[in-house]
């Protein structure tokens, strides 16, 4: 078998397996806001859509390095852009009209920031990673009070 075929070559197994690791606890938190709330989306595509954006952030990147031919961009930014285009997608699935009012906005969103949260894992910015998921869950947990009133209305 050819060296690096298997085994990852530029990121170790056990750094891999943090950043999967809090590509999976940091959207699950935000989800379990979600499902605690009894909103469109529950805590699992929000895990789901992390892993995946984590996993193929982690392969791009070993990708990256196994492939040094200029012929083959790897171009993480284009792949990054289509998985968040992706995402958007999903995002707009959750969202839905009801007379002069718009249901699930804030799900859509946060579905689509668990997908910037796999990446940033997958690329080993766990620190930012971190920063945005506790922002998102912030504004989640705090703006709950005023569209609760407003979903009364």
């Amino acid at each position: 078998m050819e060296p690096g075929t298997f085994y990852p070559i530029h990121i170790a197994w056990g750094e891999a397996l943090l950043r999967i690791g809090a590509s999976l606890l940091l959207p699950l938190l935000i989800g379990l806001e979600r499902f605690l709330r009894r909103k469109p989306i529950d805590y699992r595509p929000f895990v789901i859509v992390s892993l995946g954006a984590c996993a193929l952030s982690l392969a791009i990147l070993e990708l990256a390095v196994r492939t040094r031919d200029p012929q083959l961009d790897v171009g993480p930014g284009r792949v990054f852009a289509g998985v968040i285009t992706g995402i958007g997608f999903l995002g707009a699935g959750a969202m839905f009209r009801e007379e002069n009012y718009v249901k699930g906005a804030g799900s859509a969103a946060s579905i689509w920031a668990a997908g910037v949260i796999g990446i940033l894992c997958g690329i080993g910015m766990l620190w930012l990673a971190v920063i945005l998921a506790s922002s998102v869950l912030l504004l989640l947990l705090l703006s709950g009070p005023f569209t609760q009133k407003y979903d009364a209305e």
